[in-house]
């Protein structure tokens, strides 16, 4: 679990290394008490605590963030067994210059007039906390602990399991 040793700027650095190579990342919101999730492109940038989405004003989320800010991001790398639950909290920012600055072409699949879209935002998530499992990414290994866990009774150990504050 949480390592009181670890330092913010570790935590930083780790969080940023499991969830520098998925694309695909599940934003969920709060609506009206309800919690609602979807596919999501983290914006490609140097983790520093901060994660940004390129999204329209004009999708339900906004207006949930904008009623409350509170969101979960769920990273799933079933590949390397690396699992990444993100808290914190999401305001609009409609900053014309870091929308220029994350923009990619292939944007113009859900924006087709591109950068002159006057929908276009982006989503900045302040992450506050975050829990990560880190597993051994070699199905031998993974087999070999599941074999001995259940040779020997007690519980498979699934990797490094922590939680970590960045607030």
């Amino acid at each position: 679990m949480a390592d009181s040793n670890t330092t913010h700027e570790e935590a930083v650095k780790k969080l940023g290394a499991l969830i520098k190579d998925i694309k695909f990342a599940m934003l969920t919101s709060i609506d009206g008490g309800l919690l609602r999730a979807r596919p999501m492109v983290t914006q490609k940038t140097e983790f520093d605590g901060i994660l940004w989405f390129l999204t329209s004003t004009k999708t339900h989320k906004v207006s949930e963030i904008d009623q409350d800010p509170r969101v979960c991001i769920a990273y799933s790398d079933i590949d390397d067994n690396n699992y990444v639950s993100v808290s914190g909290t999401a305001q609009v920012v409609q900053d014309r210059a870091k929308i220029e600055e994350m923009w990619n072409p292939l944007y113009k699949a859900w924006f087709p007039d591109g950068l002159d879209d006057p929908t276009i935002c982006l989503l900045k998530v302040t992450v506050e906390q975050a829990e990560y499992w880190d597993s051994p990414s070699s199905a031998v290994a993974n087999i070999a602990g599941f074999v001995k866990a259940v040779a020997t009774g007690k519980p498979a150990k699934g990797g490094e399991h922590e939680q970590v504050d960045l607030s």
